[in-house]
């Protein structure tokens, strides 16, 4: 070939692309899925829920720009576009840090943690329909593994905050006597 790869040698045999096509469905129709509850129920995608989430379960309340992209799983770019909606609706707030290097920092409000703890039970409750409820415990742990091994092929950082000691996006429980924040 003409673009420096090699040419493939061997196509995907009948049950590979049975498998293929089976995680291609899940990957386009799960998250479909879970941004139509969301949207419905609360106002959010898929996306900006993740964002709320992770920065819920931070220090303080409190990530910078990049280092909340790689634990929401989006771009730069992207997650700009979602905090600038999330801030809009009171939900975020930045601030700029000055020293080593100028780096925005995101803040979750407490009106922020307020439509989390509103969110949760419906996305929740929604993951636990289409997957957690219809697979053994088995077949979620061998799921979860060959999900892990996925990611850190395409991103080996991004896959070492999935790991079990490591960061979980989907594990937000609301917590008792959170300290308030503006």
């Amino acid at each position: 070939m003409g673009n420096g790869q090699e040419p493939v040698d061997q196509w995907l045999t009948p049950e590979q692309l049975r498998e293929w096509a089976s995680l291609m469905g899940l990957v386009v129709m799960l998250p479909a899925r879970l941004d139509v509850q969301l949207s419905r129920d609360a106002g959010l995608n898929l996306f900006e829920y993740h964002v709320l989430v992770e920065l819920s379960e931070a220090p303080e309340r409190r990530r910078a720009m990049s280092e909340l992209a790689l634990y929401a799983h989006g771009s730069l770019s992207r997650l700009s576009h979602a905090v600038s909606r999330l801030e809009a609706a009171g939900w975020l707030q930045r601030h700029s840090r000055r020293g080593a290097g100028r780096r925005t920092e995101v803040e979750l409000t407490n009106a922020g943690m307020a439509k989390l703890e509103q969110s949760a039970p419906g996305h929740v409750g929604e993951a636990r329909r289409l997957v957690v409820d219809v697979l053994s415990d088995a077949e979620l742990a061998g799921l979860g593994r060959a999900a892990r091994r996925i990611i850190a092929a395409i991103d080996p950082a991004a896959a070492a905050i999935l790991e079990p000691n490591g960061h979980h996006a989907d594990s937000f429980v609301p917590a008792a006597g959170v300290e308030d924040r503006p």
